[in-house]
């Protein structure tokens, strides 16, 4: 969240960024999560993530802090691939909630590139800049220049699913051969991280049915594939869910009263820590 200067007598107060509200809300309730909006940053811990893209050297130090945190925090080294994929893991996560919590709570959808991102591993910080957002007719900012009004709920939906697609895709690529495992494998884990962090930040503000809901329509359950039908995510009220390269549906069920989920994909901790099962781990189903 940006800073505000405070204010001066005669003066009007600086106007806050359109995102700026999403993301003190979400720093209120993950308190290790802070999205700051501005330029890419570098030094002070800060990485920015055009370099981790370009640089393979580069990716391999980003990968390394989670070496040296899965040893520190289990006792166990993990293999190369498997930290990999916890470093994609954790970026994907919180990167996911720089769109849907705006989304979420303001109907408000921004478009971010890579590039533009920077990320703080010891404090989970991200820094964004923000190419603009797509917004409800509504919308009280949209007038503004930087704001594209779409025509109702499903087109925002299309644009969050078109906006983190364009996000991920230089992500996903920059990591793959490092994981050691297949596109649709890691689109899959995008899709757990973008559904897991939406559902979490709904239960914390008291609003997890709803979440639930959206993330449903947002991801609506794969359709069976097969002669003459449509493949993945061609299920639902939304057609442009099945151009998406994401992988599986929110997939939400209730069991013994509460709400679950089965991941799409494995993160692989079983590798660190064999005794320990993650809850909605398909290696269970």
């Amino acid at each position: 969240m940006t800073a505000i200067r405070a204010r001066r007598h005669g003066t009007a107060p600086d106007r806050r960024p359109p995102l700026a509200d999403s993301f003190g809300r979400l720093h209120a309730v993950l308190p290790d999560l802070r999205i700051r909006i501005g330029p890419p940053r570098s030094g002070r811990g800060w990485t920015a993530l055009a370099g981790v893209l370009a640089d393979p050297v580069a990716l391999g130090d980003l990968i390394a802090f989670d070496t040296r945190a899965t040893l520190r925090d289990h006792g166990t080294e993990p293999r190369p691939d498997v930290a990999a994929g916890f470093c994609l893991h954790r970026y994907l996560w919180p990167a996911a909630l720089a769109f849907t919590a705006p989304w979420f709570l303001e109907r408000r959808v921004p478009r971010i590139r890579a590039e533009r991102v920077s990320v703080n591993r010891s404090t989970g910080g991200l820094t964004v800049e923000v190419d603009g957002f797509a917004c409800l007719p509504g919308d009280p900012e949209a007038h503004r220049p930087d704001a594209r009004p779409v025509a109702d709920r499903a087109a925002l939906r299309a644009e969050l699913r078109s906006a983190l697609a364009e996000h991920l895709t230089p992500v996903i690529a920059a990591f793959r051969p490092a994981t050691r495992r297949g596109s649709r494998t890691l689109w899959g884990m995008a899709t757990d991280d973008v559904v897991g962090g939406l559902w979490q930040l709904g239960g914390l503000l008291g609003e997890e049915d709803r979440a639930a809901a959206e993330l449903a329509e947002l991801f609506p359950e794969p359709a069976a594939t097969g002669p003459g039908r449509a493949g993945p995510g061609s299920a639902g009220t939304d057609r442009t869910a099945a151009r998406s390269p994401f992988v599986g549906g929110a997939g939400f069920l209730t069991e013994q009263g509460r709400r679950t989920r089965n991941r799409t994909s494995c993160c692989l901790f079983y590798t660190v820590r064999p005794e320990e099962l993650c809850a909605g781990c398909p290696r269970a189903q």
